[in-house]
Order: structure tokens, then sequence, then C-alpha cells
């Protein structure tokens, strides 16, 4: 048996507020297997974002451990921190709000390679736009802004960028949320195919279970900061236990009823998509060109 990428244990994350302190995690353990995905579900406000952000040490632990690959992350200072950061990435929700307006994407996908340092400007170049390419977006992506993209556009740039750190562990924060239904599953789909490709870990945040039922082995349920539900995702979403997870499991969009689409038709909307997005991407190269 070989150890967990990530082991967390009676992690507790407080925030200061007017009347003293609110725990918006509390004691709270599990352990993500290298190369597996595991989902963290709960309706907003129970703490599943809070995680994320202090897995990725943008929240500092009040008490607890959170150990990354033998080492307690958690407790490290940002000096001891900086040389594995970027081990640990993440896909934020907001595809709109996530990226530099101001950069286009080959110069926002290079941003962590300029960081890490070690690779000439030619070199950057090059691994930025193959990273591109390798999210599914065409060359001509490459000196677009972000407000000239779709929000599945925007998304697989974030990907790219995570990607471009070469992280082991990637957190993604409902990172499929802000999305439709045809454009979410080309994303999963992507995320996917990466993992099989790389063997990235993946800690995925969502309240959709539709979602979570796609992509995770195991699924935690979280409610007021506490972890109420845990197990394999089928046996979680099939057979809930405990009574607030078959209420979240009514009234969560199951994937044969996404906005009335069935997983056939889920498919199909993944090709046509993909080729809207090429053809207006294309369109709009031929007009500037003329």
């Amino acid at each position: 048996m070989t150890e967990p990428l990530l082991t967390v244990t009676d992690l507790v994350v407080e925030y200061p507020v007017p009347s003293g302190v609110f725990r918006a995690v509390d004691q709270v353990s599990f352990s993500v297997e290298r190369g597996s995905t595991l989902a963290i579900v709960g309706e907003s406000g129970c703490g599943k974002s809070t995680i994320a952000r202090t897995l990725v040490r943008l929240n500092r632990p009040t008490s607890g451990s959170v150990i990354f690959d033998g080492q307690d992350i958690g407790a490290m200072s940002e000096k001891q921190l900086r040389p594995i950061r970027h081990r640990i990435q993440m896909v934020f929700q907001d595809p709109y709000g996530s990226l530099d307006p101001h950069l286009n994407a080959q110069q926002i996908v290079a941003e962590p390679l300029k960081v890490r340092g070690g690779m000439t400007t030619k070199d950057i170049a090059e691994k930025s736009a193959l990273l591109i390419e390798r999210v599914g977006l065409p060359k001509t992506a490459l000196t677009r802004k972000p407000n000239e993209f779709s929000g599945g556009q925007r998304q697989r740039i974030g990907i790219a960028r995570a990607l471009a750190s070469e992280p082991d562990l990637l957190v993604c924060d409902e990172a499929t949320s802000a999305l439709d239904v045809s454009v979410q599953a080309q994303v999963l789909e992507l995320l996917a195919d990466l993992q099989r490709e790389t063997g990235l870990t993946y800690i995925f945040i969502s309240h959709n279970l539709g979602v979570v039922r796609a992509i995770s082995q195991r699924t935690l349920v979280m409610r007021a900061g506490k972890i109420v539900e845990s197990g394999t995702t089928d046996d979680v979403l099939s057979n809930p236990q405990q009574e607030y997870t078959q209420r979240l499991r009514r009234s969560a969009l199951e994937p044969t009823s996404m906005r009335g689409l069935k997983p056939r038709a889920i498919v199909r909307a993944i090709a046509l998509a993909r080729a809207a997005e090429n053809e207006q991407l294309a369109a709009e190269d031929s007009a500037k060109a003329s």
C-alpha cells in the first residue's frame, strides 16, 4: 500500500467576527489517494470552499494538520512552503474573474512558468502554447484576451495555467458551476482525460451531485463545517444514510435530468459546442484579417 498523497487530520479553520470567532471548518479529517478524485459536497456556507482555500494555503489552519506527501504544509512558513507551492494548484469557480483581463491567453499561462524560473523566454512561449493546445483550444487563442472567450474557454485557460506549474494535486473549487450543462460536460471530460494521462489527483468541490457522480470515486458530505457522511461516491449518492444527504440528493440535478438533457444528448452537445467554439474563433480571425 502506498501512502495517500494528502492526509487531513482534525482540521479546524476559524475566522474573526465581531462577536468573537466563527468556526468554518470543525475537526475535519480525510485522505486522498494518488491519482484519485475526492469530491466534497454540501450547501453554500458548509465550509467546503474554506477547505479548498486552506489546502492551497490561501487560509492557514487554526489547528490540525494538512500532510501533503509527508510534509505538514499547514504548519509551514511562507518561505518553507514556497518550493512546493507549485505542486498544489487551484482552479477557481469564476472563469470571468480569475483571469487577468490585460493579458492574452498565452501570457496568462506563461506566468507560473516565469515565477518558477529556469526557462528561457523561447521555452516559456513554447510550453505555454502546448498547454493551451492540450486543453483543447486552437492556436488562434494564444493572442486573445479573456473577454474574447466564452466561459468554458476561459475555464480551459484557467486549467492550462494550473497545469503550467506541473502540480500533483489540483483543487477544483466549483470549477463548473458557472458553466451551462454542455460546457460542464466538456470541462469534466477534459479533467478526466488529464487524470488518465498524467496521474493528477483531484479534490473537487461542488454542490452538484450530478457532476460529483461523473468525476469522483469518493465523496464527503459537509454540513455546518463538519463531515456528516463519507464513502464511495456510488454508496453516498445511491444509498445515503444521513437524512441531510438524502435531502441533498432529492434536491440535486442528477445527470439524467440536467435541464432536460439525457446523457446521449450531453455527448452530442460536447461535439456541437466544440465545433461552435472553433467556428466562432475562425470567423473572428477571418473578420480581423479582412
